[in-house]
Parts: structure tokens; C-alpha cells; sequence
């Protein structure tokens, strides 16, 4: 992903972060495509690849289990504040998700041991938002972006990758 951004100037040398959902890993990149860190992620509950329509003017409360998806797909990062008046970046304003600092305040989540997993199989906890760590969130990610568009790219569960970014060189576009 890191390569066809560069390749077709999609970034438009703004930095840019790579979200691969089956490894739940995120890549940030520096507007030339030098890497500036990567740290593993917690993502919607729910396997899928775009938000449920209107899903953003809901309550949680009123969000079911398999609506919790993070959405694929190329985004503008902007930076903004959630209802609690926390600094977050906003992916998809409209339907509700955001990329933001893990929070860790119900217990039984263990979203913290989640991070700690060799394994992704256990990332999935979120409505839909890109949970980041603390550390990774304070001193690598919201320095590159605060205050300046960057490109969050979002890589598909199950939809083919040519079908969001196109268009891929035949090695990376899959079958």
C-alpha cells in the first residue's frame, strides 16, 4: 500500500497511515513514505468493509454486534474532539469513526491485554473506531498530523483491493 501510494501520488506528499484489519496493525508514514512507527490496533468487533448507513446518528447503545465494523477505504485524517471533548482524528465524520487513544475503562474488554497479543484474532472489540495506544497515539501519530490533512488508508477484510484503490499493480492487487 505504502508503494502505490507513493507510485500514484495519492498522498499528495501529506503523511499517511496503512490500517491492515487482518493483522490489526497500523503503519504511519511521513509525506515522502518514510516510516515513522507501527503499533498493532483494535478495530470493530465486526468483520466487513463499510459502515452501515446512518449508523453515525444512532446511540451505541442502539448499534448491534455485527453493525460494529471499521470501514475500508481512503479517508482524509481531521483532527477533531468525541462528545467527552477528547482529541481524536476523525475517519468517517458522518458515520462515527474515529481514530483515538485506547480507552480501557471497562475492565472485562481487556482491550490493554488485547494490544499486548502476538495474535490479531483478539483485536476486535471496538463499534467501529481505530483504538491506538497511548504512547504510540501521544508521540508518533498526533505529532505527524496535528494540523495538517494526512491520508488514512484503510485495507479491506473481505472486498477486493482494487475495488477501493485503483489502480494496484497485479502484486498486491490479489485475485
Amino acid at each position: 500500500m505504502r508503494h502505490w501510494a507513493l507510485a500514484s501520488r495519492d498522498n499528495a506528499t501529506q503523511p499517511f497511515v496503512v490500517i491492515d484489519k487482518q493483522r490489526a496493525r497500523l503503519w504511519l508514514f511521513d509525506g515522502e513514505g518514510l516510516p515513522l512507527g507501527d503499533t498493532p490496533v483494535l478495530l470493530g468487533a465486526a468483520k466487513g468493509d463499510a459502515s452501515v448507513p446512518g449508523i453515525g446518528e444512532r446511540p451505541m447503545e442502539k448499534i448491534l454486534p455485527h453493525e460494529r465494523t471499521t470501514p475500508a477505504g481512503r479517508f482524509l485524517a481531521e483532527a477533531g474532539h468525541n462528545a467527552n471533548g477528547d482529541d481524536i482524528f476523525w475517519v468517517d465524520y458522518d458515520a462515527a469513526v474515529s481514530m483515538h487513544r485506547v480507552r480501557a475503562h471497562v475492565p472485562a474488554e481487556r482491550r490493554l491485554q488485547r494490544l499486548a497479543t502476538p495474535t490479531p484474532a483478539d483485536n476486535r472489540i471496538s463499534y467501529g473506531c481505530i483504538n491506538v495506544p497511548v504512547a504510540f497515539y501521544n508521540n508518533q501519530l498526533k505529532p505527524t498530523l496535528l494540523g495538517r490533512r494526512g491520508v488514512i488508508y484503510v485495507l479491506p477484510d473481505t472486498m477486493p483491493m482494487d475495488r477501493l484503490f485503483s489502480p494496484l499493480p497485479a502484486s498486491i492487487a490479489g485475485p
